[in-house]
Order: structure tokens, then sequence, then C-alpha cells
């Protein structure tokens, strides 16, 4: 199958912490695991139910330790068992934290050539 995104998708490790934005929780936390990212979204799984479309503050830890701290909206879901995997966009996200994200991009990509 052919890969019509824009953008190329990223094996991020790393974690992520999630409060809905204007919930009633105040803070609360989510455990989740990143299963790919790229400069425009983020997919994701966790053991919690979000609602589609509503927008939650997070914090992505990156592979150098660099914390983004980006807005996320959550555009799919999928439940597998008590599993739920996620995909969302970033909204918000400075160009600064992009390119962030970009540099690993090319990291990535000379490192998978050199090994090729």
């Amino acid at each position: 199958m052919e890969d019509k995104r824009k953008n190329k998708r990223l094996e991020l490790e790393g974690e992520i912490l999630i409060k809905e934005v204007g919930g009633v929780e105040d803070g609360e936390l989510a455990q989740i695991e990143i299963t790919d990212c790229s400069r425009d979204g983020l997919g994701f799984t966790t053991d919690r139910a979000l609602t589609i479309g509503s927008n939650y503050e997070t914090n992505l830890t990156l592979w150098n330790k660099d914390k983004i701290h980006v807005f996320l909206q959550i555009t799919r879901a999928n439940k597998e068992g008590d599993i739920f995997h996620y995909g969302g966009i970033f909204i918000g996200m400075p160009d600064s934290d992009r390119m962030r994200i970009r540099v690993y991009e090319t990291v990535e990509d000379e490192l998978h050539n050199k090994n090729n």
C-alpha cells in the first residue's frame, strides 16, 4: 500500500503527559505509548478513553530529553480490548518546535542510509 502521508512518520520514543484543555479534571495525567510522530501530529496508545475532537495540553519528551509543550487535537480513535489507539494533530505548534522534529527526521534518515 502506498503511503500518502505528507510528512514522514518517526518511531519516536519518549513519554507524553496529557490533560484535557478546559476539562473538569485539574491536571490529571494519562500514561501513553507513542507509536509514531511527525511534524503535524502524533499516534499513541493508552488505556484511557479520550474524546475525538477534544484538545489536550501535551508535554512531549524527545529522544534527547528535550520537552516540547504543544496542544493536540484528537482526530481518530480505535479500541482493541482495553487499549485505545489515537491519532491527533498538533495545533498552534511554533515553527521552532516543528523544526526540532524535522532535525530528528534528518538525523534518522542519515543513520538509516549509513546502515544500508
